[in-house]
C-alpha cells in the first residue's frame, strides 16, 4: 500500500470517527410539517468522483424530480464528470464540484465548501450515509430540513434490495418525507439513466455500424477491464470469448476499451475506445447486450437501457448489482460459464 492510499486510510477512519454523531436522523423532526408546494431548491450530496458512483445517483434524481416536479436541484460532488452524467436533467441547475484531491488544489476546495454554504435549501440529502464528507457537508449546508440517510426503519425487513447503493437512497427519502406528511406511492425504484437524446442514440448507432460486419444481427458489448481484483484475467475472458463464438457464430462482438486501452480478448473484435462517456454510452444502447466486471463502464451499460450481466467476484453483489431492463448481477465465484451462457440466453433469444 503507497503512502498516499495510507494517508486516505487513516483519514477516513478519523473523520469516520469524528463524524459519527454529526447530523441525528431527528435533526428536520423539529422543523414542522413539510408543504410540498414549497420545495423549490433541493441540494443532493454525493462528494465521490467516480463515474459508477455518480451514476448510481440518477434515480435518487429522478426521484427528487418526480416528487418535487418544480424544483431545481443542485449536486455537490467531486471532479468533472456530473455534468457530463447530468447533460439532459432539466431540473439540475448548480454542479458545485469539489477538486478530486483537494490538497493540490485548496482554494478550489475552500471555494466549494463556501459555495455550498452560501445558498439556501429547503431539503438536502446526504446519499450514502457512512459517508464522513457527506454528513459534513449536509451539516454545513444552509437547508430547513436535512436528511443524513440513517432512517432505516427496519429497511432489510421491508425492502430485500434495500442494501443497494442506487436504491438505498430513494428509500430513505420515502421514508424521511413520510415522517413530515408526505406519502410517497411504495413503488420500484427508478434504475439508473443518463437520459441519451434522440441525436445521442443516432450517432452511437451510426458508429456501432461502422464497426460491425453483419448489420442485421443482434450485437454482444464486452469490457474486460476493470480496477484493481475486480478485473478478470485474460485468461478467463480468453476462454468465454472461445465459448461466445460457439455459441453466438451469427453475432457481432464488439469490445469497449479502457482509457488504459487494454483488451483482455487480445483485440479479436472491433473496438470502441472513446473519452467521452456518452458518446460510448450511446453506442453501448444500440447493442443487445453488455457483459463486464462490476465497476463505471458497467453501470453506465445500465444507465443507457441496455440488458446488463454484471460480473462479480470480490465486491458486494448486493450493493452493485445492475437491475432494470433484463439486468442482473452474477456471482462468478459460484456461477460457471455454462451458466453464464444461460443467462445470456435468457436475454438473447427470448
Amino acid at each position: 500500500m503507497d503512502i498516499l492510499k495510507r494517508v486516505n486510510v487513516v483519514k477516513r477512519i478519523v473523520l469516520g470517527a469524528l463524524t459519527q454523531n454529526v447530523g441525528a436522523s431527528n435533526d428536520y423532526q423539529n422543523a414542522g410539517p413539510l408543504d410540498k408546494s414549497e420545495i423549490k431548491r433541493v441540494l443532493i450530496i454525493r462528494p465521490n468522483h467516480r463515474l459508477g458512483n455518480q451514476l448510481l445517483i440518477t434515480p435518487l434524481v429522478q426521484e427528487v424530480e418526480e416528487i418535487f416536479p418544480d424544483c431545481k436541484i443542485d449536486l455537490f460532488v467531486k471532479g468533472g464528470i456530473a455534468p457530463i452524467i447530468f447533460k439532459n436533467y432539466q431540473n439540475i441547475d448548480n454542479i458545485i464540484k469539489l477538486p478530486k484531491k483537494h490538497f493540490k488544489e485548496l482554494l478550489q476546495y475552500i471555494y466549494g465548501w463556501l459555495k455550498l454554504r452560501s445558498r439556501r435549501y429547503d431539503i438536502v440529502i446526504n446519499v450514502v450515509k457512512g459517508s464522513s464528507s457527506g454528513r459534513l457537508s449536509t451539516k454545513f449546508s444552509n437547508a430547513k430540513y436535512k436528511f443524513y440517510g440513517d432512517d432505516e426503519d427496519n429497511f432489510q425487513l421491508k425492502y430485500t434490495d434495500s442494501e443497494h447503493i442506487a436504491k438505498y437512497p430513494v428509500y430513505s427519502l420515502r421514508y424521511s418525507l413520510s415522517k413530515l406528511g408526505i406519502k410517497i406511492a411504495d413503488k420500484e425504484v427508478p434504475s439508473l439513466d443518463i437520459k441519451l437524446s434522440s441525436s445521442e442514440i443516432a450517432e452511437g448507432k451510426k458508429i456501432l455500424q461502422g464497426l460491425i460486419d453483419k448489420k442485421e444481427e443482434k450485437t454482444i458489448c464486452l469490457f474486460t477491464y476493470a480496477t484493481g481484483a475486480k478485473c478478470y484475467t485474460e485468461s478467463w475472458w480468453l476462454k468465454f470469448y472461445d465459448r461466445l463464438k460457439t455459441e453466438y457464430p451469427n453475432f457481432n462482438i464488439i469490445e469497449i476499451l479502457p482509457v488504459e486501452n487494454i483488451s483482455n480478448i487480445a483485440f479479436k473484435e472491433p473496438t470502441l475506445y472513446s473519452k467521452d462517456i456518452r458518446e460510448m454510452g450511446a453506442v453501448i444502447a444500440n447493442t443487445d447486450i453488455f457483459i463486464g466486471a462490476d465497476g463505471g463502464v458497467m453501470h453506465l451499460a445500465g444507465s443507457v437501457k441496455t440488458p446488463t450481466l454484471g460480473l462479480f467476484s470480490v465486491t458486494s453483489l448486493n450493493m452493485y448489482t445492475p437491475y432494470g431492463n433484463k439486468s442482473k448481477g452474477l456471482d462468478t465465484n459460484k456461477l460457471s460459464i455454462d451458466e453464464l451462457i444461460g443467462e445470456m440466453n435468457r436475454i438473447l433469444l427470448a
